[in-house]
């Protein structure tokens, strides 16, 4: 991946490959915890029960559904540029009044097909990591929502504290490539997962790049010993 459009290309092909598998696989492989770090990220925009939220990254939808569950009346609109991690998403929508509030376009998030200041707010999870050029996507993250809008980005960090930090590392780099490896039939997506987490930018850094985007209060809140963080920004 020697370009930035060379690592979306290699990111999109890897999605597609295991579109079928990936929600069981990340239920699996976070112990089921990434459900409550999804309620915990929908919980900081309850502010905003109503209008519409972009849901960047969107993937399968599993954020997209939490955030109309949470508020009957917002509209999401889930974007991705991974047509196929769209589809599985949708084949396994409740049949219930959340599908129709539930839009998914298949979209650039470096150049996001929203109009400008139309969003209350913005979510991405665990997908800024993914993109080409992470700045530029903030900058569109910023331009699309409105004076007052939030950006919340839950993303995998990387753990400090000397007791988790072995287990936490031997379990990413050495149990889970090889499991979620087996099951998918992917090991390479997996193995990348990896790599991209340790080549994600320190906490300081991101929080310097949505400054420069234009955020206010740009803030890190982690979560589960620091294994993830919702990063939040107020335009």
């Amino acid at each position: 991946m020697n370009t930035p459009d060379d690592k979306k290309k290699f990111v999109r092909e890897k999605f597609s490959a295991i579109s079928k598998d990936y929600d069981f696989l990340n239920s699996l492989l976070s112990l089921k915890i990434d459900f409550y770090w999804r309620w915990v990220t929908t919980r900081m925009l309850k502010e905003f029960p109503e209008g519409v939220v972009l849901d960047l990254c969107a993937g399968t939808l599993p954020l997209a559904l939490e955030l109309t569950r949470q508020a009957k009346k917002r509209q999401v609109l889930a974007v991705d540029f991974c047509e196929p991690m769209l589809r599985a998403g949708l084949a396994t929508l409740p049949k219930d009044e959340r599908r129709a509030r539930i839009l998914p376009v298949c979209g650039d998030g470096e150049k996001i097909p929203v109009a400008s200041a139309s969003c209350r707010g913005v979510t991405v999870a665990f997908g800024l990591r993914n993109l080409g050029r992470a700045q530029e996507g903030l900058n569109e993250m910023q331009r699309v929502l409105k004076p007052g809008g939030k950006l919340l980005v839950l993303e995998f960090s990387r753990p400090r504290n000397p007791l988790v930090k072995p287990f936490y590392n031997f379990y990413l780099n050495r149990v889970l490539p090889k499991l979620a490896g087996l099951i998918s039939g992917d090991k390479e997506a997996y193995e990348y997962l990896a790599s991209s987490i340790a080549k994600f930018y320190e906490p300081e850094e991101l929080l310097a790049m949505m400054r420069q985007a234009g955020f206010r209060e740009a803030s890190r809140h982690p979560l589960t010993f620091g294994i993830v963080s919702i990063y939040l920004g107020v335009k």
